[in-house]
């Protein structure tokens, strides 16, 4: 006589409860990283990176950044340096909750801002620009 096989797959529902709070974390978290780090990329232009985000050993997002690129102090063209600097500032700045890293990113393109202004000021009048 061949045995009869009964398997009831039981689900423990608090598990069950434990797993779709943990998902929906995850989701939440995914979301409000994505959607900071997608503001600094879509004001950074050609001077951002790719959005990266950071998952702890559970797999649930807990971080997020996007590599921008500081201009350097360009004394040939401080025009050029001062549009790059204003670009990754307002980068810094565009998510609705900048973090401490956002502030000190702005405040070191400000800087760089700032030294490029000076040597603009510097630097006018010191060119004859002749029209004929």
């Amino acid at each position: 006589m061949a045995g009869i096989n009964l398997f009831y797959n039981f689900t423990n529902p608090i598990e069950k409860q434990k797993e779709q709070q943990r998902q929906a974390l995850i989701n939440k978290n995914y979301s409000e990283i994505y959607a900071h780090e997608a503001a600094h990329k879509a004001t950074g232009g050609s001077l951002a990176g790719a959005i990266v985000i950071e998952k702890n050993s559970d797999g649930i997002p807990v971080a997020g950044h996007v590599d921008i690129k500081m201009p350097a102090l360009d004394k040939n063209n401080p025009d050029k340096t001062i549009q790059d600097a204003n670009t990754v500032i307002r980068s810094a700045m565009a998510p609705s909750d900048p973090s401490d890293q956002d502030y000190k990113v702005a405040a070191q393109a400000s800087s760089i801002k700032m030294q490029a202004q000076a040597v603009k000021n510097e630097n006018q009048g010191k060119k004859l620009d002749l029209t004929v």
